[in-house]
């Protein structure tokens, strides 16, 4: 079917599957497979990517037009949108010009139902001369229905394929859609062109997003800090409790240390600082996909990044980047063309991701917001400093266009969906199923290695010095050069596992503290910066060089997969790198001469 018809949907309700569905076209880029039973029958079924004709120009039609020539199948069922069956039709036609083992289902016959348009189902049995099942994937409707077709289907003769006329295909479609769709209200989707009229505008599309982008943070920082303390308390408690059964149970000191203020600490960290901003920013994400915000998204920055040799399909991936820059690298495979991929998988982690925000938050509300309750102006300048690092991957991609990734912007088409009205419930459930719990779990994996390395370096001494503080002391001039220092500097390098742990990491640094350290507000915290020589020069440059260093390791890891290359993922580490050293340079040297 074409995209965004709800394929993906049907797929997950036949196989009790939770593939990732949303409400804006290419979010199916391979073949998904799974099986499902059937009055005790075993059925394998496809997931194929939307496509709006079998001419394959780009992966996703390569993909679904090789299969379907392939002939490798007993039924092929296309799924079709109730509310625009002439335009799903000219696929239909396409298909059944190559096979007539189809079954067409017309999916979102609620959404036809609302904006009054009624279709002859019968009549359009007659004109395709193939079964037709009305359906609601998402709702269950009329699945019996479409399995009992799909069982009792009688595989026909393979036809030789025909050559396809692409205009007399428009016509028949055309003709078709008339004989069997009426319009009982003409301006069924007025209210859907007035509200594109605003948010897709040139004057304020834009600012439009930005004030959304505003929204979003500042609920994420109000509704963060109490779960996360919250958390810190309870595990805090539970470690008290661990250490006295260790004690208990006679269990080697070094180890019990090992376990508790390496291993637990830093885990527990990650947890604490973690979770709550993702429970709170990936359902509000999630929703804004369901309605159909996103794919506005990227048609207001499509022209910018066509400017820069990109394509707009790159602010898509840009955005889920803010959730998790791994799962931004692996959304640019909605990226047809590889040059263009491989910008937007190099660019990724230029934008904050999850693990990012709350330093970024701390710095911003001690040394600018001047209140910890100033919610709202912490806020402000969290989407200034966002506004930044999407600027700058702007003039990446350009460069990166222009040098080593030449090449000319692709076009592509973007159909923009309907506003739909999001399940909250299962929208905030697969959010935590998809994203939440499988990031989260990514970074314990890695938090743990990071906690004991951490434990060792900071425990075992060389000349009555710890090996981290030989390791701070050895990076403290370059540090001071570009406005930071040797401890800032270590907490970077040693938190490559997960970006969570480098404030934790600094303030033992600082402490000269054999395991890592919390703090109870942000005020004592301030005062162990300041005490320990941070002005608003190093504040500034913290924050640059948060929004501009190496991605984290889950991140590296997941770039080698997708490019299939050590490369890449070296590039990928090596650009925020080195644009954080130069912009802090150019900061230090600034605040020095002034």
């Amino acid at each position: 079917g074409n995209p965004n018809v709800g394929k993906s949907t049907l797929f997950n309700t036949l196989s009790n599957k939770n593939e990732h569905t949303g409400n804006w076209p290419g979010k199916t880029v391979g073949c998904n497979i799974s099986k499902y039973k059937y009055n005790d029958n075993e059925y394998t079924i496809y997931d194929l990517p939307g496509v709006y004709s079998l001419n394959a120009h780009s992966k996703e039609e390569e993909v679904t037009s090789n299969f379907i020539k392939s002939n490798n199948y007993d039924v092929i069922v296309v799924v079709c949108d109730a509310t625009i069956l002439e335009r799903n039709l000219n696929l239909v036609i396409e298909v059944l010009n190559i096979t007539k083992n189809v079954i067409i289902a017309v999916n979102l016959i609620d959404e036809a139902k609302k904006k009054m348009i009624d279709i002859d189902f019968i009549k359009l049995e007659e004109l395709l001369d193939v079964n037709v099942i009305p359906i609601c994937a998402r709702n269950n409707l009329g699945i019996n229905n479409l399995l009992n077709k799909i069982e009792n289907f009688e595989k026909k003769e393979e036809i030789k394929e025909k050559k396809l006329n692409i205009k007399k295909i428009n016509e028949q479609s055309k003709y078709i859609a008339s004989k069997v769709v009426t319009f009982n209200n003409e301006n069924y989707d007025k209210r859907n062109k007035k509200i594109d009229k605003i948010l897709t505008s040139k004057l304020y599309g834009i600012p439009i997003m930005i004030i959304g982008l505003l929204i979003i943070f500042y609920l994420t920082i109000s509704l963060s800090n109490y779960p996360s303390n919250l958390l810190f308390n309870i595990f805090d408690k539970l470690g008290i409790y661990l250490n006295n059964i260790f004690n208990k149970l006679n269990i080697n000191k070094t180890l019990c240390d090992l376990l508790l203020n390496g291993v637990y600490k830093t885990t527990t960290w990650v947890i604490s600082v973690m979770l709550p901003p993702m429970c709170i920013f990936f359902p509000i994400f999630a929703i804004l996909e369901d309605l159909g915000v996103l794919p506005r998204i990227a048609f207001n920055l499509d022209k910018i990044f066509y400017k820069c040799n990109s394509c707009g399909k790159q602010s898509l991936s840009m955005c889920m980047g803010f959730g998790c820059n791994a799962v931004g690298v692996t959304s640019t495979r909605i990226i047809d063309s590889k040059r263009e991929r491989l910008v937007a998988i190099l660019t990724n982690s230029l934008v904050p991701c999850n693990g990012r925000f709350p330093s970024l938050i701390a710095i911003i509300t001690m040394f600018f917001a001047y209140n910890e309750n100033n919610k709202l102006l912490s806020a402000l300048i969290l989407t200034l400093v966002i506004l930044i690092s999407i600027f700058m991957t702007f003039i990446i991609s350009k460069i990166l266009s222009k040098t080593i990734l030449k090449g000319y912007p692709s076009t592509f088409t973007l159909e923009l969906p309907p506003y739909r009205k999001p399940i909250f419930f299962k929208v905030i459930i697969k959010s935590i199923y998809e994203k939440i719990i499988k990031i989260l779990s990514r970074a314990i994996i890695v938090s743990i290695p990071a906690g004991i390395i951490i434990f060792i370096l900071s425990n075992i001494n060389i000349n009555d010095i710890s090996i981290l503080k030989h390791f701070i002391n050895f990076l403290d001039p370059f540090g001071k050069l570009i406005g930071l220092d040797g401890v800032i500097l270590s907490g970077f390098i040693l938190g490559l596992p997960a970006n969570e742990i480098v404030i934790p990491i600094i303030l033992m640094g600082y402490l000269n503290l054999n395991s890592m350290s919390d703090y109870n507000n942000l005020s004592e915290l301030k005062k162990v910066f300041i005490s320990n020589g941070w002005t608003i020069k190093t504040a500034i440059c913290m924050i640059i060089f948060i929004l501009f260093h190496s991605p984290c390791s889950t991140t590296l890891i997941t770039i080698k997969k997708e490019t299939n290359s050590y490369k890449w993922m070296l590039m990928s580490f090596i650009i925020p790198v080195i644009i954080g050293i130069i912009l802090c340079l150019v900061t230090s040297t600034i605040f020095n001469i002034f």
